[in-house]
Order: C-alpha cells, then structure tokens, then sequence
C-alpha cells in the first residue's frame, strides 16, 4: 500500500477480525451445544412435570438461546458475505456488538435453563436463588469487570 499507512491501517483491521472471529468461535460450541440440548428437552421423561411456569422459563431459554446462536455465528456469516468489500471496520464494530448481544441472550438462557433443571430437583425459591447467581457470575464476569477494568484504563493518570 500508500506511503500514508493503508497497508498498516488494513493488517490491524484484517487482525482485529480474526482474533474477535476466533473469540465468538468459543461461544458459538458452547451456545450449540446448550440449544441442542434445549430443544431436545421437551421430549423427555418428565418435562410434563415442569408446570406451567416450568414451560415459560423454558421457552425464554429456548428463544434466547437461539437467538445467542444467532448473534454468535452472524459475524462469521457476514464477514463470508463483505469478503474483500473494504468493510471491515463497520464488520469488526458490528461483530463487537453481536457479541455483546449474544452473550447478553447466553446469560438469560442459562439462567433460565439452570432454573428450570433446579426445580426439578429443588424448590421454586432455590431455582430462583440459583438463577440469580448465573446472572450475577455471567454479569461480573463478562460485562462489569472488564468495563470497570476499561473505564480504569481509559482513566487519566492524576499527578
């Protein structure tokens, strides 16, 4: 490329790309394998015994998982559809974003899914109880710690 650094500018574009595919490409097993799972569940032994709030926690589980799966694996579809578009920019902050909403959907659908399992054993305060903590761990740790570590080193230094 150019002497004003195209060719630089591109290669950290092209890396950018690649490392937040590779990162999505970890959820996308996981959320696959939990949707799977999800959708073979009603045709268990014992689903029927769920209730009918049992079936409502476990459609939000359904939905939100499919729709994790979805956000998970679009980047990697467009980034297949905007090959060599000169998009990749617009394709890294859209993928960033599907990510973030992918795993704002994965959160729900394991807490969900985790409630629902808990009361088969356990009673409907324990599921909650249960539940609570997946979304508190998925929170901290996905979301509020690294934007509290990213608002740290945004920070000016004070002298």
């Amino acid at each position: 490329m150019g002497p004003t650094g195209d060719g630089s500018r591109r290669e950290a574009l092209d890396r950018d790309l690649v490392e937040i595919l590779q990162e999505l490409r970890v959820a996308v097993a996981g959320v696959q394998i939990l949707f799977g799972f999800l959708l073979t569940l009603p045709f268990s032994t014992g689903f029927h015994r769920i209730g009918y709030t049992g079936r409502w926690v476990y459609y939000v589980s359904l939905i939100t998982a499919a729709v994790a799966s979805i956000c998970f694996i679009a980047p990697a579809t467009q980034h297949r559809m905007l090959f060599h578009s000169g998009n990749e920019e617009l394709l890294i902050s859209r993928s960033n974003q599907y990510g973030i909403a992918g795993a704002s959907a994965l959160t729900v659908s394991m807490a969900c899914g985790v409630a629902v399992a808990a009361r088969g054993f356990f009673s409907s305060w324990l599921a909650a109880v249960t539940a609570m903590g997946v979304v508190v761990l998925c929170a901290w740790t996905w979301f509020i710690q690294p934007l509290l570590t990213r608002k740290r080193a945004l920070r000016p230094e004070s002298s």
